[in-house]
């Protein structure tokens, strides 16, 4: 399990809006706050990571971890249509420095599902100056990926932003996706390709990518057909979206069966997540494999991989076995280049406080943080670097 490559990406991730609180220029923050929301509990402070994001970075890079993802909130950095904050910007470029400045690689991520307000109201990714808008967004945000910024994902998840309005009523990944509104994906993958060539031409250093919801799903004998037929709309038109980027999130977290019918069943595994997931270690390795059959030519990264428990030594097993799985796929050719474990901290997961993904728990009243056994000893298991390799 140990056995991963000097300068092996090592890190932790985190998002914008279930960390840091406030959010108030944001479409989630409309959503959770109007009279009769569909939203069970609002994010609010989260857990207040726009103020003590020092701390969060000093347990990051004090257990060991050489990685660090984290988001920046495009309604932040343009509250209003065509008005920049420079506060904003200043403050998610302290951000990258502070990783920079603790041996973290920053990799940030452009769009974890909010949008300003403004945008979402015009019609979000389906306004046809979506990419427009979104460009406009990333091109206020070169000084902070000039800071030091090594990595981008430019929108986290497409795939489960496409099926957002549905994912409720389905029963999420617990029973499978449904099919993604076909006009929303194509006008993210529009964004997203528009994203890749302005950064590639105004910052020729970043490497860039997006990560997509992968789960393990695997073929009942027979039913080879059904599950490409199933995964085709549901996961690998956005990985095939990915040819020609520098690298592909995969964001795994279970694993299911497909049947002949092409109907999705669990696993039979016994055990099940605070989020009513099977408890499928593996899943991840095989989830790996099967994007690698899809993209053979584009190096992967896992962005996020994790489990929703109260019982932190059950995190260190699944996370162990999810680890063994990768080395292994790896082992069988699978180009992958780093693992982000979700998530640094307990946070606000959706509209529940009650998962806890985090390596490190947090008081809701005081903020304190309160680290897991299970941030040391992940983070003891980062691989070297090279000699001479900064952040």
């Amino acid at each position: 399990m140990t056995r991963f490559p000097s300068g092996f990406l090592w890190g932790v991730a985190t998002g914008a809006h279930q960390t840091e609180g406030g959010n108030v220029a944001s479409d989630w923050w409309h959503r959770e706050n109007r009279p009769g929301t569909d939203v069970a509990e609002r994010c609010g402070d989260a857990v207040d990571s726009y103020h003590r994001w020092p701390e969060d970075l000093d347990l990051a890079a004090g257990a060991g971890f050489t990685d660090y993802r984290f988001g920046v909130e495009w309604s932040r950095i343009e509250p209003a249509d065509g008005h920049v904050s420079p506060a904003a910007v200043a403050h998610y470029r302290r951000v990258v420095e502070g990783a920079v400045a603790r041996g973290l690689r920053p990799m940030a991520t452009l769009h974890h599902f909010t949008l300003p307000l403004w945008f979402a109201a015009g019609g979000g990714w389906l306004r046809p100056d979506a990419s427009d808008r979104f460009l406009r967004y990333v091109d206020a945000l070169a000084p902070v990926l000039d800071a030091g910024v090594a990595y981008v994902e430019t929108i986290n998840e497409p795939n489960i932003v496409a099926v957002f309005p549905k994912l409720a009523a389905s029963g999420g990944l617990a029973r499978g996706l449904p099919v993604p509104d076909e006009a929303t994906a194509e006008a993210m993958i529009a964004v997203h390709r528009a994203t890749v060539a302005r950064l590639r031409a105004n910052h020729p250093g970043l490497r860039v990518g997006w990560g997509v919801s992968v789960q393990d799903y695997q073929a009942e004998p027979g039913a080879e057909a059904a599950l490409e037929a199933y995964a085709e709309p549901r996961d690998q038109m956005f990985l095939r979206a990915s040819a020609g980027d520098d690298f592909v999130g995969v964001q795994t977290y279970t694993g299911a069966r497909v049947l002949a019918d092409g109907s999705v069943a669990g696993n039979r595994a016994t055990e099940r997540t605070q989020t009513g997931w099977e408890f499928t270690p593996a899943a991840l390795g095989g989830a790996v494999r099967r994007v690698a059959r899809v993209l053979p030519d584009v190096p992967i990264v896992v962005t996020e991989n994790g489990v929703a428990t109260a019982d932190d030594t059950r995190r260190i097993v699944y996370t162990t076995g999810a680890l063994e799985s990768l080395r292994a796929a790896m082992d069988d050719g699978a180009d992958v280049r780093g693992y982000f474990h979700w998530s640094l901290l307990d946070n606000w997961e959706w509209g529940h406080w009650g998962p806890t993904f985090g390596l490190v728990a947090v008081d809701r009243a005081t903020f304190a943080r309160l680290p897991k056994p299970s941030l040391a000893w992940l983070g003891s298991l980062a691989p070297t670097r090279t000699p001479g390799e900064g952040a």
